[in-house]
Parts: C-alpha cells; structure tokens; sequence
C-alpha cells in the first residue's frame, strides 16, 4: 500500500479549524481512501476529506479509493477544498 500525501492546505485547515475550537484528528497517513481528518465540535463527529482548491477540477477528483470509502460510508463525509468549506461541514458557517 503507498503513502498517503497530504494535501498542501491541510495545515492551513486543521489550523483553522482549531483555532475556532474543533478538534481535529489527522487521519491522512492511514491510506485506503480513509479520509484526512476526523473532527469533533459540539460533541459530534466530522469527518472531512481535504482536497486542493488551486488545481484544476480533474485533479480534485477522489482517488479511487476515496470514493469508495465515500460510497461504503453510513455517515457523515464532506470534501472540503479551503477552510471556508470545513467550517461550513461542521456547521460553524453557512452555506
């Protein structure tokens, strides 16, 4: 199995995110499309894959894998390109 390799904003995210009092969880390293973070706000549990907001939207696609995990998940699962979108997956902001 290779290596995940995280997403160059997800620092800025996780940062972000915990900054507005989420716990955050990475979850990046554990490969087979499981997603980047698991967070915890307001004693429920998010989970968020990251993705790049500055490449083209063929390069944002879901690996394979990840959309697997995504289709087999009996929960709640968001992709989030900027901080902007977490915040709005843990229902700090709105749409």
């Amino acid at each position: 199995m290779r290596r995940h390799r995280s997403d160059h904003n997800q620092a800025e995210i996780v940062k972000g995110l915990r900054g507005y009092g989420v716990s955050v969880f990475i979850l990046s390293n554990v490969g087979g499309g499981c997603p980047d973070i698991l967070c915890g706000y307001r004693n429920k549990n998010y989970i968020i894959q990251i993705k790049r907001g500055d490449v083209p939207p063929s390069q944002r696609k879901l690996t394979p894998d990840e959309a697997e995990f995504a289709s087999r998940w009996n929960g709640q699962y968001d992709v989030a390109h900027t901080l902007e979108e977490a915040l709005i997956a843990v229902g700090i902001k709105k749409k």
